[in-house]
């Protein structure tokens, strides 16, 4: 998977989940990481 579009959707994941400033982040991390593994 291309590293921008990994980066785009990680992004909008992490804000559509709604954590606030700290939790999106981390959700960010996360989500980038799984989609690492695609």
């Amino acid at each position: 998977m291309n590293r921008f579009f990994k980066v785009l959707f990680a992004g909008w994941g992490a804000r559509k989940l709604g954590f606030g400033c700290f939790g999106t982040v981390i959700a960010f991390i996360i989500i980038y990481w799984l989609l690492g593994f695609l």
